[in-house]
C-alpha cells in the first residue's frame, strides 16, 4: 500500500498505524510509538528509533514497510502531509515532564540534551558534512544566510561573524510577500545557507525555487538529512535542536554554525585578519569620534 493509498483512501495515518494486526510483537511497539510520538519521528534516524524504543533498525524498516510505506522518508512525508505534529506548547509540556522525573531541576535536562547535540557535532557523520558545506561556502562570492522565527536571530549573528571574517554576506529574512524583494537581490555568485526545520513552509520553498531558478549552490542546516526538506539541499548539516519531541534548544547549531564561520576563516586567513584589523580600525575611529561629541 502506497502512502497515498494509505493515507487518502478514507484512512487516517492515525488508523494506518493502530491497525497493523499483521505484525509481531515488536512491530506493533514500533508502530505505537511512531503513532504516538510523530515528532520524534521526523526528526529520527531508523537507528536512533530503533535505540529509543529498545529494538533494531532493521525491525523499525521492516515495520514501516508493513504498514504500507515504501521507506522511512515515505512515513515522514506522510506524517507531515496529516497535519498532525505537535505544537511548540505540546513539545514544552512533554520536556517539563521530563525534567520533573529526572531531577526536578531544568539545568540539569537542558545541559544533557546541549551535551547530546555535541556528540553529534563529533560524529563522523557531522563532520563530513560539515567539511562539504565548507567546500560550497568557500567559493561564494557573497554568502545570503536564509532564516525566519528564532531561525532570525541565528541568521544575523552568522551574516556578522561572516562579514567581520572578510566574507561578503546579508541575511534574508522577511516572510510573506516582502521576501520577494529579498530574493530580488540574490545573484550569479551567491550561495545560500538555509537555517530551515520541520515541513516545507512557503518561504523555504520560494528561497530554494529561486537558487534552482538562478543555479546558485545551497547549504541547508536543519534537524534530520532524511525529510523532504534535506532531500531539496544540494549540502545537508544535520543537528538536532535538542531531543525530538521537545522543545526546541538552539545550543549546538550556534556551535556548529561557529564552526563553519571559522572554518571559512581558516580556509581564507588573510582576507579574515585583514577584515578584523579593518574591523578594529573602524571601531577606534567611532571611539573618537564619541569622545570628541561628548
Amino acid at each position: 500500500m502506497a502512502v497515498d493509498a494509505a493515507v487518502d483512501a478514507g484512512n487516517s495515518l492515525g488508523s494506518v498505524l493502530r491497525s497493523a494486526n499483521q505484525l509481531g510483537a515488536a512491530g506493533r511497539r514500533v508502530a505505537k510509538f511512531i503513532d504516538e510520538n510523530r515528532q520524534i519521528v521526523l526528526a529520527s534516524s531508523a537507528a536512533a528509533l530503533g535505540a529509543r524504543i529498545g529494538t533494531s533498525d532493521a525491525t523499525v524498516l521492516r515495520t514501516v514497510q508493513t504498514l504500507g510505506f515504501a521507506s522511512l522518508a515515505d512515513l515522514k512525508r506522510a506524517i507531515l502531509k496529516s497535519g498532525s505534529i505537535s505544537t511548540p506548547a505540546d513539545d514544552m509540556r512533554r520536556t517539563l515532564v521530563d525534567l520533573e522525573k529526572a531531577t526536578g531541576h531544568a539545568l540539569d535536562g537542558i545541559l544533557q540534551a546541549h551535551a547530546e547535540g555535541l556528540d553529534v557535532l563529533r560524529s563522523a557523520r557531522c563532520r563530513a558534512q560539515m567539511a562539504a558545506a565548507v567546500r560550497v561556502l568557500d567559493g561564494a562570492e557573497r554568502i545570503a544566510v536564509f532564516g525566519i522565527g528564532p531561525s532570525a536571530a541565528l541568521a544575523t549573528y552568522v551574516s556578522t561573524l561572516l562579514a567581520r571574517n572578510g566574507r561578503r554576506s546579508r541575511t534574508i529574512g522577511a516572510t510573506g510577500s516582502m521576501l520577494a524583494d529579498q530574493l530580488l537581490d540574490l545573484a550569479k555568485g551567491d550561495v545560500l545557507l538555509i537555517l530551515a526545520y520541520g515541513r516545507l513552509y512557503r518561504e523555504v520553498k520560494a528561497v530554494f525555487a529561486e537558487a534552482k531558478a538562478l543555479g546558485l549552490p545551497n547549504v541547508l542546516v536543519t534537524e534530520a538529512d532524511d525529510t523532504p526538506l534535506a532531500k531539496l539541499a544540494d549540502v545537508c548539516v544535520a543537528i538536532p535542536r535538542g531531543r525530538p519531541g521537545q522543545v526546541a534548544l538552539h545550543g549546538a547549531t550556534l556551535v556548529g554554525l561557529e564552526a563553519l564561520v571559522l572554518s571559512l576563516a581558516a580556509a581564507r586567513p588573510e582576507a579574515a585578519l585583514a577584515s578584523l584589523d579593518n574591523l578594529n580600525r573602524l571601531r577606534r575611529s567611532t571611539e573618537v569620534q564619541t569622545k570628541t561629541a561628548k
